[in-house]
């Protein structure tokens, strides 16, 4: 019990460092490399704590330039904290190196060496060692690069996100696909990158010998200023060019990067010719793409542009109760979920990961999962996602919806027709603002806090067994929350 409680501890200091972390580094570099973080083993003996990241190129990158932020922000936190170190989590397989050119050959070489890049009389071929096996996998986290999490099984379908869908699962189907490249635009926890891994995980089920390629836009800029630099460009571009597949994320992030656009656009063009498929990502249209050359602009908006609007709330309940499948043996109330699916509204990724992290919370301390725990554990989250909803803005857009006049939530009119849009506007005034009930019914022409009680317990009840009146909340909630 204590080691858990010292994992919770660790995990609620990590969330205030990761905060002030994001305003100190900005949003792009916190997301890459600062967010993928996870604290692991803490020895109070020594003082050190071990930082995880799932790669071991991200975590070598963060050592390299992190490192003393990290330690500081740490000591601060925590003042028994005296040494960080930044490691590969222990759960993730290490990638082998990838050697290019070099004059070694790799301690671990696997028997069948000609198939792998090595001539039979011991020579190197770097043309032929980045085309095959794991060594282009140094560029991703697993042996395409792709997180086995994410299939289309687990991505969860709704208005907002099936035209995406469907055309991804085009993308990966053995029949040719009408379209290529596919472009997937959304903002940010969408679920863009899920399908990327999707459509990988597909396409490798139905081609067992494809090649696939997998980064987002940064790591490709990472590896070809690598490559640039070690004058190893004919090995990066035939390695490139080699893929069955290619999926790249972020693409907003090679903006101005003349020379890298270049190679990209040659690329493309490359692997078009040899109807090779294409799949970018970015969290805006092509269109909207400032700082990219007119002629890899054509090429991203050649295909499909498939759009992915933000999830409403049907489709943020069918994501909470699918997550929940995999914690069987979690108890997670409907009123919960509905909390948390009305509240967090932003993104998809904010909606799973606060969900993950209560149901954590509660197992970790032996809790019950309720509503008052959600939000106690939940205030960032929370916090970020509430815009902030008036009740004079309820009453207005109640009325409005009921035709009915203002002065009618405040006055004493006991008529039904007066009555219950009073009621419907006193229970939503409890469900979006964070007034009591004694506020609420101040705002309702000084009335006690008793009768707002009464209101938000009956609209409850009536919405149970009364499906006009559900939908007329619910038609109320979107007007209010869009």
């Amino acid at each position: 019990m204590e080691e858990d409680q010292e994992a919770v501890n660790l995990a609620a200091d990590w969330a205030d460092i990761s905060q002030g972390l994001r305003k100190d580094l900005g949003h792009q570099a916190h997301s890459q490399w600062i967010k993928p973080i996870q604290p692991g083993n803490y020895c109070k003996e020594t003082g050190t704590l071990d930082l995880y990241l799932p790669t071991e190129f991200s975590a070598n990158w963060v050592a390299d330039r992190f490192a003393d932020r990290l330690s500081l922000a740490w000591k601060i936190a925590r003042p028994d904290v005296r040494h960080v170190r930044v490691l590969v989590h222990p759960g993730r397989r290490q990638l082998p190196e990838l050697r290019l050119g070099g004059g070694g050959r790799p301690a671990s070489a696997p028997a069948n060496d000609s198939a792998q890049g090595w001539s039979k009389d011991g020579t190197a071929d770097p043309i032929a060692a980045v085309l095959q096996g794991e060594a282009f996998a140094a560029l991703g986290q697993g042996p395409v690069g792709i997180d086995a999490s994410q299939t289309f099984t687990s991505f969860v379908t709704g208005q907002s996100n099936v035209l995406a869908c469907n055309a991804a699962q085009r993308m990966a189907a053995t029949e040719t696909p009408q379209f290529s490249p596919l472009y997937l635009k959304g903002a940010t926890g969408q679920g863009k990158t899920h399908l990327l891994h999707a459509i990988g995980h597909a396409y490798l089920a139905n081609h067992p010998h494809a090649r696939i390629f997998y980064c987002s836009a940064e790591r490709f800029m990472v590896e070809f200023v690598q490559a640039l630099r070690q004058n190893q460009m004919i090995e990066f571009k035939a390695r490139l060019r080699g893929f069955d597949l290619l999926l790249v994320d972020d693409i907003q992030f090679i903006i101005g990067k003349a020379s890298a656009q270049e190679e990209l656009l040659y690329t493309i063009d490359a692997l078009l010719q040899e109807g090779k498929r294409l799949v970018f990502a970015a969290d805006r249209a092509p269109q909207a793409l400032d700082g990219v050359e007119p002629r890899l602009l054509s090429r991203l908006s050649m295909g499909l542009v498939a759009d992915i609007q933000p999830a409403d709330i049907e489709l943020r309940r069918s994501i909470l109760e699918n997550r929940l499948g995999r914690f069987a043996s979690v108890d997670v109330p409907a009123d919960v979920i509905e909390f948390l699916a009305r509240t967090i509204n932003r993104n998809v990724r904010e909606l799973v990961g606060g969900l993950n992290k209560l149901i954590a919370y509660a197992q970790l301390t032996g809790q019950a999962v309720s509503l008052q725990l959600a939000e106690e554990q939940l205030t960032d989250i929370l916090s970020a996602n509430r815009r902030r909803i008036t009740i004079d803005e309820i009453q207005r857009t109640v009325c409005q919806f009921y035709r009915i006049d203002r002065t009618e939530m405040s006055s004493k009119r006991r008529a039904r027709a007066v009555v219950r849009p009073r009621q419907v506007a006193m229970y939503l005034a409890k469900v979006l603002t964070p007034r009591s009930y004694p506020e609420i019914g101040r705002k309702f022409g000084g009335r006690d806090h008793s009768t707002v009680i009464h209101a938000v317990r009956l609209i409850e009840e009536l919405r149970t067994r009364d499906a006009d009146m559900d939908g007329d909340v619910r038609s109320l909630l979107r007007q209010l929350e869009s």
